[in-house]
Order: structure tokens, then sequence, then C-alpha cells
């Protein structure tokens, strides 16, 4: 169990970070080069794609765990 809660303040974090990293490097380019490379914009969409992923999956699951136990008791 003590793994299982490890692993989920790792995959939070990593998530966070990258969040955090994108906006950070967004922000870098468009206050010292008034652009915005394509590049980066890939790595923003990647970001937010996992870091959605992580927390979406996350909630999915709680809800369907919900729904069975419910079924369960009933």
């Amino acid at each position: 169990m003590e793994n299982q809660k490890g692993f989920k303040i790792s995959q939070y974090a990593c998530a966070v970070l990258l969040i955090v990293s994108s906006i950070a490097l967004v922000a870098y380019q468009v206050v010292k080069i008034d652009d915005v490379a394509g590049g980066l914009l890939y790595y923003v969409a990647q970001s937010f794609l996992l870091a959605g992923s992580i927390f979406g999956l996350d909630q999915y699951i709680r809800i369907i765990n919900k729904h069975y136990h419910e079924r369960e008791s009933k």
C-alpha cells in the first residue's frame, strides 16, 4: 500500500511539473523573442495530454469503483 501511495505522488508531481514547465517555457519565449516555436507548442500539447490523462484516468477509476461498490451493496 505504501508503494502505491508513493507511485501516485510521483505521478501527480510529474503531471504538475510538466504543466508548470510548459507554461514557464512559453512565457520565457514570449518575453525574450516575442514568438513561440512550433516544437514548444508540441511540448505544451503533449504535456497537457499526459497530465490530463494522469488526473483523468484516476478520476475515472474512482467513479467506476464507486458505482461498482454501490451496485454490490444493493
